[in-house]
């Protein structure tokens, strides 16, 4: 098992397959298809069944049941990689860690340390495959889909394991949001579902912020600043002066747990015109609203000021948290809770700081937790995984499976 996954994972991940936020098309990116394609073929070539890809991208496969009566359990992961660093010519590392600093890239003096992630520490006699220190590795999620892939292989070459019937998705532009947008949950047609895309071991999650993005664009007027004074209107300032508006500590980088945050995520633009866009996070649904009020509220004290018409404001929902959904089906997590305490591992459950298509797909009427991989640092060029717990998240997802078979 532990060589099909470095195999699987090393493969998967060499394949860029960023998506885009800026592009209309579905995929987002052409090069998700690079992905989407082979995942089909190797899937047919596992012995699954119904292996279809509709025009969107959405590949979707099944394992027949070989219990009665048990529920239909989907098992979904995401092709696409983040937009935060590049994913292009990923080149994976494999080592065997036994402690200390691991040198990523030495020309580059790309270094990771247990002193910056000193959850490093714990992985002391693990197998973990890392980035070369140049690109993101992109575990998330081809680590789930490599878990997910050598599961179905356990379970067919395994018939003593009974199961219900087993509904495997993979799912493009998960990292710009919009991974459920066309999934098509009567044709996935599974009773619930676990999305394979969380972090360290253990994590099991069934609760997520709900999430809103706003881009406000200011409307300034440039004038020669030798000849500026009563015609000029900075567009940059006004942007500046918005964004001090927030309190410094209600931000990503100062808050943990079930606290909220407003997050800038980019600022564009100069004299004439500048635009900034946030996101919006709190677990609250009340909280949430509020923050959504504050925001306006921020934009409309610059209206005041500048004029109605040199701030615009665009304000959009994305997602919801999935607790709402999922609570009334609570033996979903059961199945997970009680599958890792067979294997073991101690659950970790928390809520996802962060985006999962289980929150969307909850919505859609298809009840979703999310559990582990096995991943750290996503994102960044010191992401890592660890084999060990690859194993393990396998392991995780053959169990779920069987203990829904037993208790039906």
């Amino acid at each position: 098992m532990r060589t099909q996954l470095i195999e699987r994972l090393a493969r998967y991940a060499k394949i860029d397959t960023q998506s885009d936020a800026s592009s209309e098309s579905v995929p987002s990116t052409y090069k998700q298809w690079d992905l989407v394609r082979l995942l089909e073929e190797e899937l047919k070539a596992l012995g699954m069944e119904e292996v279809e890809t509709d025009e969107n991208g959405y590949l979707m496969a099944t394992l027949p049941a070989n219990a009665q009566d048990a529920p239909v359990i989907g098992f979904l992961a995401h092709v696409d990689t983040a937009t935060d660093f590049t994913g292009k010519n990923v080149n994976p590392q494999v080592i065997d860690y036994d402690g200390g600093e691991i040198v990523l890239n030495e020309a580059l003096g790309v270094i990771l340390t247990p002193e910056q992630f000193p959850e490093l520490g714990g992985y002391s006699g693990h197998t973990l495959m890392t980035t070369d220190g140049t690109t993101l590795l992109g575990a998330d999620n081809k680590a789930g889909i490599a878990e997910i892939m050598t599961a179905m292989e356990y379970l067919i070459d395994h018939p003593e394991v009974k199961h219900g019937k087993i509904r495997v998705a993979f799912t493009p532009d998960e990292e710009i949001g919009r991974g459920p947008h066309h999934f098509d949950v009567e044709r996935f047609g599974a009773d619930f579902a676990y999305t394979v895309d969380g972090g360290p071991l253990g994590e099991l999650q069934y609760e997520s912020f709900n999430a809103a993005a706003a881009k406000v664009t200011f409307i300034g007027n440039s004038v020669h600043p030798g000849t500026a004074k009563n015609k000029m209107v900075n567009a940059g300032r006004m942007a500046a002066e918005f964004i001090t508006r927030f309190d410094a500590e209600d931000t990503p980088e100062h808050t943990e747990g079930y606290e909220g945050f407003f997050h800038l995520i980019n600022i564009n633009g100069d004299v004439e015109k500048t635009e900034v866009n946030f996101i919006i996070r709190d677990f609250d649904k009340s909280a949430f609203e509020d923050r959504k009020d504050q925001m306006a509220a921020h934009a409309d004290a610059l209206k005041a000021q500048y004029g109605e018409d040199r701030v615009i404001l665009e304000m959009n929902d994305q997602y919801y948290n999935m607790r709402d959904r999922i609570e009334p089906h609570m033996e979903i997590v059961e199945y997970a809770k009680q599958a890792m305490e067979a294997l073991d591992i101690t659950p970790v459950i928390i809520p996802v700081r962060g985006g999962t298509d289980g929150s969307q797909l909850s919505y859609k009427g298809l009840p979703t937790p999310n559990i582990f991989t096995g991943g750290e640092n996503f994102h960044g060029k010191f992401e890592y995984i660890s084999i060990d717990n690859m194993e393990k998240a396998v392991k995780v997802i053959t169990e779920i499976s069987r203990n829904a078979a037993e208790r039906k």
